[in-house]
């Protein structure tokens, strides 16, 4: 296969510019860019499975840039339901240090900042240079636009498409960048960027999209308990990345290995068919977390992921250390930790729903403390009992969890 048809293989293409693009990218050599607003201080798995095609082009001999928009950042692109809140100055600033350090870092690609081309084009200039290539119609008729139009639009994110279409043109006079790529809710910002740069320099750019990777409802990929997952290990910790992957939709979970992943077609392929014939066991979901945590944090961040995982399903935690057991702290529910009974702190931790329960579940045999079964009703817990000094684990039953941290 060539990289087009690796790409259609893998879902990664929605919209085409032109279909000379096939030939184009199979030949290798173009610059192109694919781009981010810094309304954050992390890159998130939804960037991830957009970025990660960078890698794929300049594996097929392309020259990748990453722009990370620090001007459309301070302007919002248009969401499909409602205005975007304003950030400030200085947080974008912050933020696109953070995603470029990381970006840098993940992917080692040049990453470019459209501040700095646009921040001192005046308003006359704007009008006059920009503006006037673009026609009011032809902007409502854009998909993003046309379906806010009945809640309301303001000017500044109508004006968005403007500054993205400037950034292409201005990308394809100083660095030579002919194709632009990006998820699919970005094609009307593409196309305006092909139809500046064909009207203000006569040159003929391209682009194409990708289609977002969602759940089997529909809803973004990259959410867990309502939370992005994000890139950041100090954010979203390989422990709890790996338990997201791990428990991935498994009618999905070849489409995130396609996504996601430099596995050949192949070996998803027997990935495949192990998830039809023994889903229990989980191999595609386990090859998903190790290519994505391996690439993002290296083989070591992977194993104690594993190892923190294995420990809380058979209860041996003793074997943690309080590092490890800290990575659990957004995936168990988390109580302050101060001198309790153990029935006391069941109930803090929703584990019980009174005393009465509580005692009942310690009495059975169903309530372990660090890993060790305790069946004293009369058992206290304090700092002096926590994992150096840290955590206490509670656990009831097979699956329920909790923390108490000191």
């Amino acid at each position: 296969m060539g990289i087009y048809e690796e790409l259609e293989w893998r879902g990664l293409i929605k919209d085409v510019s032109d279909p000379s693009l096939r030939e184009k990218l199979n030949a290798g050599g173009l610059t192109f860019y694919i781009g981010t607003d810094p309304t954050g201080d992390s890159l998130h798995i939804g960037h991830f499975s957009s970025f990660l095609i960078s890698k794929r082009l300049k594996d097929a001999g392309h020259h990748p840039i990453l722009l990370v928009g620090g001007a459309t950042g301070l302007i919002g692109d248009p969401k499909p339901d409602a205005e975007r809140p304003m950030i400030t100055k200085e947080e974008v600033l912050h933020n696109f240090n953070c995603l470029k350090a990381q970006a840098e870092k993940i992917f080692g690609f040049e990453v470019v900042n459209n501040y700095d081309w646009i921040k001192d084009i005046n308003v006359l200039d704007f009008l006059r240079d920009y503006g006037k290539f673009f026609n009011v119609n032809y902007m409502l008729n854009k998909d993003i636009v046309a379906r806010r139009l009945s809640e309301g639009i303001t000017f500044t994110e109508f004006s968005y498409m403007i500054l993205q279409a400037l950034d292409f043109w201005y990308l394809n006079k100083t660095k030579n960048v002919t194709l632009e790529v990006a998820g699919q809710d970005q094609w009307g910002n593409i196309t305006a960027g092909i139809e500046l740069t064909r009207k203000k320099e006569g040159k003929e750019v391209y682009g194409f999209t990708m289609p977002l990777l969602t759940k089997a409802d529909g809803t973004k990929f990259g959410k867990t308990n309502g939370k992005a997952v994000w890139l950041d290990a100090k954010k979203t910790s390989p422990y709890e990345m790996y338990q997201f992957f791990i428990n991935s939709e498994d009618s999905k979970v070849i489409d995130y290995l396609k996504f996601l992943t430099f596995l050949s077609k192949e070996e998803i392929m027997e990935l495949e068919e192990k998830n039809k014939v023994a889903p229990h066991l989980r191999e595609a979901h386990k090859a998903l977390a190790h290519e994505v945590i391996t690439f993002l944090h290296g083989e070591e961040a992977y194993t104690e992921a594993v190892k923190i995982s294995e420990a809380l399903f058979s209860g041996k935690v003793n074997e943690l250390t309080a590092d490890e057991i800290q990575m659990t702290e957004n995936d168990l529910p988390l109580v302050m930790g101060k001198d309790y009974t153990l029935a006391e702190a069941l109930i803090e931790c929703d584990l019980a729903k009174s005393k009465r329960e509580a005692r009942e579940f310690i009495r059975n045999g169903a309530v372990l403390v660090n890993g060790e079964k305790v069946t004293d009703e009369a058992a206290t817990l304090s700092k002096d009992k926590a994992i150096e000094g840290r955590y206490i684990v509670l656990r009831r039953g097979k699956k329920l969890y909790a923390l108490l941290k000191y």
